[in-house]
């Protein structure tokens, strides 16, 4: 399955993985989690554990307005997500494209105690 992996730090790559449950844990390291934040059929698939075990902060999602709703913690990959479909499939070229876009740069997050 052709995803794109966005890893902590680094630009985005497209990337073939194994679209078995295993193969795609071993990718963001864990259980996985998928969210769909766009309206595209892309899923965001995600450790789920992610933020309580305190891996690295990786891409914001921001809303409409471009403010910062939630921040996606580890690896994760986008795939493809048809609606009349409950399994993931490859990530079509343009929406590769277009993420990749979205995602290309690596973005550094201060935390800062009020």
């Amino acid at each position: 399955m052709t995803v794109l992996l966005i890893e902590p730090g680094k630009t985005p790559r497209h990337m073939e993985i194994d679209g078995s449950l295993t193969g795609m844990q071993q990718v963001v390291g864990g259980y996985i989690q998928a969210i769909y934040p766009f309206e595209d059929p892309v899923a965001l698939v995600c450790n789920e554990e992610g933020k309580l075990l305190g891996l690295p902060l990786n891409r914001a999602l921001k809303d409409e307005d471009g403010d910062i709703y939630d921040i996606i913690a580890g690896t994760f990959f986008l795939c493809g997500a048809p609606l009349d479909s409950e399994r993931f499939t490859s990530l079509e070229e343009g929406l590769l494209e277009k993420y990749c876009q979205r995602f290309s740069g690596p973005e550094l997050f201060l935390e800062i105690d009020e």
